[in-house]
């Protein structure tokens, strides 16, 4: 019996995007377990919760089992209709975050979410821009994406001025259930032309033609063609 490569059985395992200095893949299970490490050893201040899940409450071994189960499950439940894209973020071959990009119905909304953390030795360096500018690039450029949307906290100025360099514009506020207390989340949203006109970051990419149909983007003008912008 002749053994296929892993690619020809899922092929979101051959996906690459690069930028100058980072590389962004499917993680293997290597490197889900030092991106579950990184996340035991703390991604933010503890007396500050960042995020609208707190899931960084969580006691660091559970932590790190849970970064590793959400993987898994994102596996798992993919469809073209209802997707989650979680993305390991190397530098220079080191694990240093997470880059993620959703959709659900894809194909006939074209729009897509974001959302990432970054080891709290790794930040501060611009490794946040980078990597979400790889996705974007994925987004519009490989998949033929209309819209990106992204949220953060009002005090999330880390994240909020990701979105603003790379050319968001606010789409209204939303009020959620914090560790007890109310928060703000701030909205934005990001227009192709808008993406068009901001680009600042090349990006490469690699593997994508073959995952088209599993993004529900198999009709996308670019043909899914591998290339750097």
């Amino acid at each position: 019996m002749t053994s296929l490569p892993l690619p020809t059985h899922w092929p979101l395992s051959g996906l690459r995007l690069t930028t100058p200095r980072l590389e962004l893949r499917l993680p293997d299970l290597d490197q889900l377990a030092a991106l579950g490490s990184l996340a035991a050893d703390g991604v933010h201040d503890p007396a500050v919760q960042p995020f609208t899940v707190p899931w960084t409450d969580a006691e660091p071994a559970q932590r790190g089992r849970n970064v590793l189960q959400y993987h898994w499950r994102c596996w798992g439940e993919w469809q073209p209709e209802q997707w989650v894209l979680n993305l390991v973020v190397l530098h220079d071959g080191i694990v240093v975050g997470t880059q993620g990009i959703s959709a659900r119905d894809f194909a006939v909304c074209r729009e897509v979410s974001t959302g990432s953390w970054l080891g709290r030795a790794h930040q501060g360096r611009g490794l946040g821009t980078e990597m979400r500018a790889a996705v974007l690039h994925l987004a519009f450029a490989g998949l033929g994406a209309q819209h990106a949307v992204s949220g953060a906290l009002d005090h999330n100025t880390a994240s909020l001025t990701v979105s603003r360099k790379l050319g968001y514009r606010d789409d209204g506020v939303e009020r959620h259930s914090v560790r007890g207390t109310a928060a703000l989340v701030h909205r934005l949203r990001l227009t192709a032309e808008q993406w068009q006109e901001r680009q600042q970051v090349p990006v490469g990419v690699e593997g994508l033609a073959a995952c088209l149909p599993w993004f529900g983007a198999a009709s996308h003008d670019s043909g899914g063609q591998d290339r750097t912008a």
